[in-house]
């Protein structure tokens, strides 16, 4: 089966908590602190595997999670690193945070191996906070937290030329006869349910990837048929290769259906109708009617336009190779550089914004408290030890500048009134 979209959650490892341990020894009764810092964190990696040509793997499992590092121990040992995750994608693969569609990376041309998230840092244990007025330290940091994204991955095939046209018009019998692909070839429409690939080989030249779109339909752009799923496997494709029934075998206006088709690239993407084309008229042994020179009239109505016309048979070969030879003098003339989509989103960007917001500050009527809770908040508490007053004068100080003070002030505290956070409860006094 193939797959060219899919959804998943991506997590990566929380850091390990440092940890609060003190030396004991026999003869040695004042030993300090020996607590050590914990683990990194996994990291969530993605990785180009030349081997796969689909997303169907993602399709069956849809959440990924690096493991969390492993908290620090006594005598100044030093948590585990967390083990990293990697996700292994088939070249082309663009992945987009979900909710906003931006891309985060495109993993074509140079991006081989990227490291989606870092995993959280591990936290340093008490040993770090000795100092000569606080000579036993009962607080350690906790881990970083953890990193986290929902993903939509999106396949664009790597082609140099894309070939499209209506359903039953030729497209995967030319590709079967210059390439080495195989597709299902039969008499019925979208006979192709899955873009393939063939490498074209020409005497005298690099030669180039062609890619055989499914069969659009009027409406394509707006969803309707199978087109629609498939139309962005064109978007790195720098020529493209419009086969057209020039027979009518099916009683079809050859030149309304290249209008037809070319309107459906220009809703869908119009950057992609205005990359240079050609029109391969195809089926012309099946030509009976001379009187009717639908040849001349696709010339006539196109070339004028810019846009060549190569009368082809793709059963039987003739013409096929000066339509190739002049695909392949327009790539050179365009080069080889691979299309890559620019970045648009930076997960790491975001996470520190959602740090720097992460608390609220709120009235329980029910309760007749005041709440202050968040990451933000979880983690400041988390190393600080409340029964010092050093930590204590710090947790005061961390209230005042965080602006978390004046937020009481707003929602109209009054000394004596309760705060609850972190699962302690205080009373505040101005």
């Amino acid at each position: 089966m193939f797959a060219d979209r899919a959804k998943i959650y991506v997590k990566s490892g929380k850091g390990g908590d440092g940890c609060v341990s003190f030396r004991r020894e026999k003869y040695v009764p004042a030993g300090g602190p020996d607590g050590g810092d914990g683990g990194k964190g996994g990291d969530v990696i993605l990785e180009v595997d030349e081997g796969l040509n689909t997303l169907i793997d993602f399709r069956n499992t849809r959440k990924y999670k690096a493991e969390d590092g492993y908290p620090g121990d006594k005598k100044n040992c030093r948590g585990k690193d967390g083990r990293d995750i990697v996700l292994k994608v088939p070249q082309g693969t663009v992945v987009k945070e979900a909710e906003s569609g931006q891309v985060i990376v495109d993993m074509s041309g140079d991006n081989r191996r990227i490291v989606l998230l870092k995993g959280g840092r591990g936290g340093s244990g008490n040993q770090h906070y000795a100092t000569s007025t606080m000579q036993a330290p009962k607080y350690a940091q906790p881990g970083r937290p953890a990193k986290e994204l929902n993903l939509m991955l999106e396949l664009k095939v790597i082609a140099d030329v894309g070939l499209v046209g209506l359903p039953n018009v030729g497209k995967s019998t030319l590709l079967a006869r210059v390439s080495n692909a195989k597709p299902k070839i039969a008499n019925y429409h979208f006979t192709t349910l899955n873009p393939n690939l063939g490498v074209i080989d020409l005497d005298g030249t690099k030669g180039f990837v062609m890619a055989d779109i499914p069969g659009l339909i009027e409406g394509a752009s707006e969803g309707v048929g199978l087109g629609h799923e498939f139309l962005r496997h064109i978007e790195r494709t720098k020529v493209i290769i419009h086969i057209v029934d020039a027979a009518g075998t099916e009683g079809r206006d050859p030149v309304a259906d290249i209008y037809a088709i070319n309107k459906e690239l220009d809703a869908y993407n119009a950057d992609i109708a205005k990359r240079p084309q050609v029109i391969a008229a195809n089926k012309i042994d099946a030509i009976y009617d001379k009187e009717n020179d639908s040849i001349a009239a696709i010339k006539a109505e196109f070339e004028p336009k810019g846009i060549p016309v190569y009368p082809i048979s793709a059963v039987s070969g003739a013409g096929v190779r000066e339509l190739l030879y002049r695909v392949n003098e327009m790539l050179e003339n365009l080069g080889q550089e691979v299309t890559v989509f620019e970045r648009e989103y930076f997960p790491e960007q975001a996470g520190v914004q959602a740090e720097a917001e992460a608390y609220t500050v709120s009235y329980d009527a029910d309760a007749d408290e005041y709440v202050i809770a968040g990451p933000k908040i979880d983690k400041m508490l988390g190393y600080t030890n409340l029964d010092s007053e050093k930590g204590f004068a710090f947790f005061q100080k961390f209230l005042k500048e965080s602006g978390i003070l004046t937020k009481l002030e707003e929602l109209g505290i009054e000394d004596g009134d309760t705060v609850r956070m972190y699962g302690l409860t205080f009373d505040y006094y101005k």
